[in-house]
């Protein structure tokens, strides 16, 4: 059982200002989550479409799109939504305007998958910060970029974003997290470079500082930049040492939020320091800097903890899924939405199509069977 603390000033359902214009009407966020709903050529599917309006009418104060990639030969995994290419803008444009009518701060979160970009799907050798392999690959090797194609990758996450912005949406986040193209520059296992992209971690962590300088140089004043990152990922050489400096690097950046995926916010790391990942990026951070958090959280006593623990903004994945309206329940501190297995009708009741229910039989007794 989470402690609360009874007086706490921030609660889950209040207002924040985040700067550029932008008060949050709540401290909730729809966090990008794979769903494979969307068409092989990147546009977006009516199902993509329904499923994220949904959670916004549900009452969402940011509602963030499924990982896009932000070329051709970058996708993840089929059904990825696609931010490469001009013919992808109407349909993003209508879904911004569909997300914008429920007062949502709307936000593309903008990826490519580095060696988590097959080659079975993209037609291509993966590439990487050096040359990485990893299970799952099949004993192929990623190409090492070399620094022109580094210089393209910042220039097409920069095309991508302006995109967004041209389609009507609020902002992107720069998906730094989970192990995928930006995560393996960051790491020091997968990045194993001796020129100025690789070495200390301000070298490391070059690649993604360019892209939020080019992403902010090229887009309106009132376009929100978000960053999402992982505090620890060992098989890529990523620490808590690290990513809490990286976090303060960021913070001296002109990004917006930084957004911390935890896996499980209320896990503690085994290094004799009781407090959590999200107070420890908290006391490194500025105070009033815009730190989201995100990972199992479920109830309104789980938010309200999390934000006690230094989170402005509290980030939710899987109970958004069976439940869109979420957000509105935080208002009563004793909220407590129910529970997997869901069956499969009440999904598909609450938004969700036959592709993503699918998708959702992977997760461990959360459809039930």
């Amino acid at each position: 059982m989470n402690t609360l603390h009874l007086g706490d000033i921030m609660r889950p359902a209040d207002e924040l200002n985040i700067g550029r214009g932008f008060v949050l009407k709540n401290r909730s966020l729809l966090a990008a989550m794979t769903n494979k709903q969307s068409n092989e050529d990147g546009t977006v599917s009516r199902a993509e479409m329904d499923w994220l309006v949904r959670r916004a009418k549900g009452g969402f104060a940011i509602t963030t799109t499924a990982a896009a990639n932000v070329t051709e030969q970058g996708r993840g995994w089929s059904g990825e939504i696609g931010v490469w290419g001009d013919h992808q803008i109407p349909g993003l444009q209508e879904m911004a305007t569909k997300l914008n009518r429920f007062d949502t701060i709307s936000i593309v979160q903008l990826f490519h998958g580095g060696m988590r970009a097959p080659r079975e799907l993209n037609g291509v050798q993966p590439i990487s910060a050096s040359v990485n392999t990893e299970r799952g690959m099949a004993g192929e090797h990623t190409k090492a970029m070399t620094t022109p194609e580094i210089e393209g990758m910042i220039q097409s996450f920069t095309a991508a974003a302006l995109r967004c912005q041209t389609a009507g949406f609020d902002g992107v986040e720069i998906h730094g997290a989970h192990s995928y193209l930006i995560s393996q520059f960051l790491g020091t296992k997968t990045n194993r470079r001796t020129d100025k992209w690789g070495g200390d971690l301000h070298a490391r962590s070059r690649f993604l500082r360019e892209i939020i300088k080019s992403i902010r140089a090229a887009t309106k004043d009132n376009f929100l930049i978000v960053v999402r990152i992982s505090p620890i990922i060992e098989s890529a050489g990523i620490n808590l040492e690290d990513s809490l400096q990286l976090a303060q690097l960021l913070c001296q950046t002109d990004i917006d939020m930084l957004h911390i995926s935890c896996w499980d916010v209320f896990d503690n790391i085994d290094d004799g320091n009781p407090e959590s990942l999200t107070r420890r990026f908290r006391n490194v951070m500025p105070a009033n800097f815009p730190l989201i958090s995100t990972g199992s959280v479920w109830d309104a006593k789980d938010a309200q903890w999390l934000i006690n623990e230094g989170a402005d903004i509290v980030g939710v994945g899987r109970v958004a899924i069976a439940h869109p309206d979420w957000p509105k329940g935080l208002h009563d501190i004793d909220y407590q939405p129910t529970r997997p297995p869901f069956t499969e009708k009440h999904l598909r009741n609450v938004g969700l199509s036959p592709v993503f229910v699918d998708y959702m039989k992977r997760w461990k007794n959360f459809v039930a069977k």
